[in-house]
């Protein structure tokens, strides 16, 4: 099979360099993932955030249902999947030949990059930057997939794997990651970002978007579930 090398003029999106996104140095403090931010300051991630305050009980109610050990092998197959789709999005991006390895997890992870390309990727017109680390001072950091524009207006774009297709309220944590990255941009660069998507591909190809339908709502939530975590370790 002749595999084709997708490039950003082929999809027409242009590459524009609108801010000077840095890079962050990651840390860990008690096995959680940080940043540290040009101040010197260590700002919890995202993720770590809305891990640390999430309802745990369908999770577990699902790995004892199928017990630990299948669950870890299924944890670990899909963040697997996971970042070698994100790596061949981040390639198709940067115009680099994303030409997958000959493995199972390769081939299936580069089919899945390609479902979001032609379904997602196609409404972008102009990417600012790609895997750009974002922080809102003294408070936390994280790193969105894109940084955009996706039907004409700014939006923070994230990609996800999926075993199964979702339903919207299974993604709500999907919503507060766009807002809180979209509240970082803003402070750091006085934008005014109030638009994001997700693109999900299922491991059989199916795909799905979401996007934040009432951003106010979201980011209430966001900075709720914000005060939550350092409640919790103050």
């Amino acid at each position: 099979m002749q595999i084709p090398t997708d490039t950003l003029k082929d999809k027409g999106i242009e590459y524009v360099q609108r801010f000077e996104y840095n890079e962050l140095s990651r840390a860990s403090r008690n096995g959680k993932r940080h940043y540290e931010t040009p101040d010197g300051r260590q700002v919890p991630s995202v993720t770590t955030v809305l891990s640390a305050t999430k309802d745990m009980t369908h999770l577990h109610a699902w790995r004892k249902r199928i017990g630990a050990e299948k669950a870890q092998q299924i944890t670990t197959e899909s963040a697997n999947i996971g970042t070698v789709m994100h790596n061949s999005l981040e390639k198709h991006v940067k115009g680099i030949d994303r030409t997958p390895g000959s493995n199972l997890i390769q081939q299936k992870a580069w089919g899945m990059a390609n479902v979001i390309i032609d379904n997602g990727l196609k409404d972008v017109s102009e990417v600012w930057g790609s895997e750009v680390a974002l922080y809102y001072p003294e408070l936390y950091a994280g790193t969105t997939d894109l940084v955009g524009i996706y039907k004409g207006a700014p939006a923070i774009m994230d990609f996800k794997q999926s075993r199964r297709l979702k339903k919207k309220e299974w993604v709500e944590d999907y919503y507060l990651q766009l807002v809180a990255y979209a509240e970082a941009h803003n402070k750091l660069f006085d934008t005014k970002i109030n638009s994001g998507r997700i693109f999900i591909c299922t491991q059989a190809n199916e795909y799905q978007t979401f996007e934040i339908d009432d951003y106010d709502k979201w980011s209430d939530q966001w900075y709720r579930r914000l005060e939550q975590y350092y409640k919790s370790v103050l």
